[in-house]
């Protein structure tokens, strides 16, 4: 039931919250000497001390997240130490950039997938699939970041095609008007790392709907191939990309982090990992909630539109 899953989401969100608060506070960073930077060491204890009191960085970690979550019900999301602005508007200035990058990464990737998919299962052992295949395989078993590295070293400092990192000329801030040339490096590596299972999914999903009994007898009607293709095969093709993608939009995150911690990508990517260095508890406890929120909620998405999709499947 979309109900009981939901309710699921939220207390699973409570308590990893709760638990990101416990694990940050065993941290090796100090979050009093992050804040004060190189004024730390001329501070007497008792200096330090006022500090601390004064940012609630003296409180257990177990009363900030209290206080933290109590805020939030207010839709108070807390102030960020590290970039000194509340949270809000952090996430305002970051998040955007984030789905503009993993938005084009994805759909870049499903597009291809379902090309390739299909092209490949289509004759399945031919040439071309024995290539495809090859090619899910091998990018699956590569790391992101030789991707990431290839592109910058290739098109970047060797071809100078594209523009090495960032998402606007040096001293200009990003803007939707300018950011084409920037988007292109990320997002063709975010595309490429999202690109394996899609791709082997749909090609497996190909040779199934094939070898169905609803394409044998398409064809033995005289159905024309094109028709078998575009009506029978590509829904039963396509289904399975419903979940998949649901499923894995945990890999979409951490490709995400990774790619824009390469290209210097103006998204949240720097602001989550500057808040564990710093032990920015509630930057931190946000971005680790939306990623949380984000992971189980496209897995419920997604099982409720196969089960539109698919009459078969009677549960969610």
């Amino acid at each position: 039931m979309v109900a009981v899953r939901t309710a699921i989401i939220a207390a699973t969100t409570v308590l990893v919250s709760f638990a990101m608060f416990g694990l940050a506070a065993l941290s090796p960073f100090d979050p009093l000497a992050s804040y004060l930077g190189t004024t730390y060491a001329e501070l007497t204890e008792s200096e330090r001390a006022g500090v601390a009191a004064a940012i609630g960085a003296d409180l257990p970690w177990w009363r900030q997240w209290f206080d933290w979550a109590a805020g939030v019900i207010t839709g108070d999301l807390g102030y960020s130490r590290t970039f000194g602005r509340p949270v809000a508007d952090v996430l305002a200035e970051r998040l955007p950039w984030t789905i503009l990058l993993s938005a084009t990464g994805l759909t870049v990737a499903v597009a291809a997938a379902v090309v390739l998919g299909l092209w490949a299962g289509r004759r399945p052992g031919g040439l071309v699939d024995r290539a495809i295949v090859a090619l899910g395989v091998f990018l699956a078993a590569t790391p992101s970041f030789i991707y990431a590295l290839g592109v910058v070293l290739v098109f970047a400092a060797t071809l100078r095609v594209i523009p090495a990192g960032g998402a606007a000329p040096i001293g200009e801030q990003p803007s939707l008007a300018s950011i084409g040339p920037y988007l292109i490096a990320p997002a063709l590596v975010l595309a490429v790392t999202q690109l394996p299972w899609p791709l082997l999914a749909v090609r497996q999903a190909t040779v199934e709907a094939i070898g169905s009994d609803a394409v044998e007898n398409a064809r033995a009607r005289g159905v024309p191939v094109g028709v078998v293709l575009r009506r029978h095969v590509a829904p039963m093709s396509l289904m399975p990309l419903v979940t998949l993608v649901g499923g894995r939009l945990s890999e979409l995150v951490v490709g995400a982090v990774i790619v824009e911690a390469v290209f210097g990508w103006p998204g949240l990517a720097e602001a989550t990992v500057a808040s564990a260095k710093d032990v920015d508890f509630p930057l931190l406890a946000v971005t680790t909630v939306l990623t949380t929120v984000l992971v189980m909620g496209g897995s419920l998405v997604a099982d409720v539109a196969y089960k539109f999709l698919d009459p078969r499947v009677r549960d969610v």
